[in-house]
């Protein structure tokens, strides 16, 4: 599924499908969808990844005090400086992501629901006949 999730080139246009948007079909792409996105093992590794950087950045911010104070070359005291504001901003990140997942499982959980609500019963009606019946669209003109 994740190699299927690829960013779109153009954010104003729609992302690619493969074209089979029978009920039961979309109700399982969205499903997976939302699966992907929940990430019920990655959120909590996300979370993980979260502390364990906010927790390198502290330790690596005590390091620069301490080299600071052993008066080594300033050189190092501002390498490690850096790295914790990086270590800092990334742990920022990492925690947008979490959030932007949780975000998106939901909307598409949502997605899911009012698509079986609105076409649920079409559904049903048209996989109990026995004859088949014209695509959608078929009496448009």
């Amino acid at each position: 599924m994740s190699s299927s999730l690829a960013p779109r080139p153009d954010g104003g246009t729609a992302a690619p499908t493969d074209g089979d948007n029978r009920y039961k079909a979309v109700q399982h792409k969205l499903k997976t969808l939302a699966m992907a996105m929940a990430m019920d093992m990655a959120v909590g590794q996300l979370e993980a990844l979260q502390r364990s950087m906010r927790s390198n950045a502290s330790r690596t911010e005590q390091v620069a005090a301490d080299i600071a104070n052993a008066e080594l070359d300033k050189t190092f005291i501002e390498m490690t400086n850096h790295v914790s504001v990086a270590l800092g901003g990334a742990a920022v990140e990492v925690r947008r992501l979490n959030e932007t997942a949780d975000e998106v499982s939901g909307l598409t959980e949502d997605a899911r629901r009012t698509h079986s609500r609105l076409y649920e019963g079409l559904d049903d009606i048209r996989s109990s006949r026995r004859e088949r019946t014209p695509k959608p669209g078929f009496f448009a003109r």
